[in-house]
């Protein structure tokens, strides 16, 4: 995705280019501080990562919010009107975002509620930060939360031999899970304004476990190595 977005920015600064060298020569005159310019520099962020995150909500709502600023800067919508609309309007775009998640990741939830009914290990961080290392001992899933903290598992030399969950939740809070190699990673996440970064490598190796992270991130990030 590094490469889309670079061909975004690319993009931009040759119109930017473009418009500011044309109105030199006199040949336009388009004004680049319009009313609500402003309101660029939260619109195009969120275009740009919608092409590098999987989950977009956070994106989406920034967007909305970016487009809805810029209408009230151009006296298209007043600002009461404004404030009315955003929250209603921020509240369905989450509710699409949770039924499509359940529409399209059908059979990873089902593989996550079958799991879900075994018995996990509970970590939890709250305003503080925690550390785990699971070395040479079997590991059978976990449920993880940070609240305002940040959980840090290391699960590299962790015996896994079936396949298990991670439930992670983090709100105001980051975790990062360090998985072996040997492994298969399958993710569904649900985040408003945050989200999941998995940098592992899923193995070529046939009939190896399958760990699945079901993730919750609230203004907080999980990361997946």
């Amino acid at each position: 995705m590094k490469k889309e977005k670079n061909i975004v920015l690319g993009v931009i600064f040759i119109i930017l280019g473009a418009i500011i060298g044309l109105n030199t020569l006199g040949i336009t005159d388009i004004n680049l501080f319009f009313r609500g310019w402003w309101t660029l520099f939260i619109i195009i962020p969120c275009l740009i990562d919608l092409l590098k995150n999987k989950n977009k909500t956070g994106d989406i709502i920034g967007i909305v919010i970016g487009l809805f600023l810029l209408l009230a800067a151009q006296g298209i919508i007043n600002l009461s009107l404004l404030f009315k609309l955003l929250l209603p309007t921020i509240l369905i775009i989450v509710g699409v975002s949770f039924l499509g998640k359940e529409y399209f990741s059908k059979e990873i939830t089902s593989k996550i509620n079958k799991l879900n009914k075994d018995k996990q290990k509970d970590y939890f961080a709250t305003f503080s930060s925690e550390k785990i290392s699971i070395d040479n001992e079997i590991f059978e899933g976990a449920d993880l939360s940070a609240v305002f903290g940040g959980i840090d598992i290391d699960l590299s030399k962790a015996k896994i031999s079936k396949d298990i969950i991670i439930n992670v939740s983090a709100v105001f809070g980051g975790i990062k899970i360090i998985l072996p190699k040997d492994v298969i990673v399958k993710v569904k996440s649900t985040s408003i304004f945050g989200g999941v970064d998995n940098k592992h490598e899923n193995s070529n190796i046939e009939k190896i476990p399958t760990i699945c992270v079901n993730a919750t991130c609230v203004f907080g990030g999980t990361e997946i190595k």
